[in-house]
């Protein structure tokens, strides 16, 4: 149960046993208060005082645990998970539409996906309680394509897309600029990214390849076949790349590279299947990182 928690979480056993350890002293502390005040007022009907205690007790719970967690450093996981409780019982998605989006300090981002989208789901899972980055749009280039069914999951808008008009068209930078998007970020998306939107959003596309870069990158190289061509050339490792998008595929500045090991037993099964660990695990907090510090930077600047 506890690893469970440590995943859906994203925190390790110190933090794990901190936020549970906050609970409960939240939680005693919210029944005492409500308890106090109950007897303050002085209610006599025994139904009437049981309503009243949990009205005041579901008032004093957020305020009871913020408080408490500071002193145990778990301000900012509390702070993510009373907003996320918060919108649920309004009934709302964290994720944004036009209406939804808030302010321009939001940093909204647009997914491009062509597939499955397992990289789309973490990356929504990761942003999922976070008030100042949120998945705005999904847009992909297949009406089938697995990533929209996720999209209706989380109630995130979607678009689907035509070539013509991406690439001799306007692009849907209109689309784009509706949703505010501040990042587009490439999750398995196979078209190559057209200069209108470069121009547009330039240094803020992002794009994540399943190989070491230089190597093994270009048009073409995508997948399985990127794979295939790592073990017919007796790789002893791969990994990814997570790299800005400029006119060249897979050229960008690299941003992050892991890697993975290459053994003699591998297939590009195998091999796949390491690749999408580090792609789940890295690319979600590489994307905040690079938000983050870009945040940092404009209010220095500022």
């Amino acid at each position: 149960m506890f690893e469970k928690l440590q995943r859906k979480w994203k925190v390790n056993g110190l933090d794990l046993l901190l936020i549970l350890t906050t609970f409960a002293l939240g939680g005693s502390i919210c029944g005492y208060v409500s308890r106090r005040i109950i007897g303050f007022i002085g209610v006599e009907n025994e139904i009437a005082s049981i309503v009243i205690y949990i009205i005041i007790l579901t008032i004093t719970w957020p305020p009871c645990v913020i408080l408490t967690s500071i002193p145990l450093g778990q301000y900012k996981f509390f702070k993510k998970y009373i907003f996320k409780i918060f919108n649920r019982f309004r009934g709302k998605s964290i994720a944004a539409t036009p209406e939804k989006i808030a302010t321009k300090e939001t940093t909204n981002l647009a997914i491009f996906a062509s597939g499955a989208g397992s990289n789309a789901k973490k990356i929504i899972e990761h942003f999922e309680s976070n008030p100042d980055i949120r998945i705005a749009l999904i847009i992909c280039n297949k009406p089938g394509a697995g990533v929209l069914d996720i999209a209706k999951k989380y109630k995130i808008d979607t678009l689907i897309i035509e070539r013509e008009r991406f690439f001799k068209g306007d692009a849907y930078i209109n689309e784009l600029k509706k949703y505010r998007v501040n990042k587009i970020i490439l999750a398995g998306f196979l078209w190559k990214v057209p200069t209108a939107l470069l121009n547009e959003w330039p240094s803020s596309i992002i794009n994540i390849h399943p190989a070491l870069l230089p190597k093994y990158g270009g048009k073409g190289m995508y997948g399985q076949y990127v794979h295939e061509a790592v073990i017919a050339n007796n790789e002893k490792e791969s990994g990814i790349s997570i790299h800005y998008v400029d006119e060249i595929y897979d050229n960008g500045a690299i941003i992050l590279q892991e890697k993975c090991e290459v053994t003699e037993t591998d297939t590009p099964e195998t091999l796949a299947k390491k690749i999408h660990e580090l792609e789940h695990r890295y690319y979600p907090i590489t994307i905040e990182r690079v938000i983050n510090a870009k945040n940092s930077l404009n209010k220095t600047v500022e």
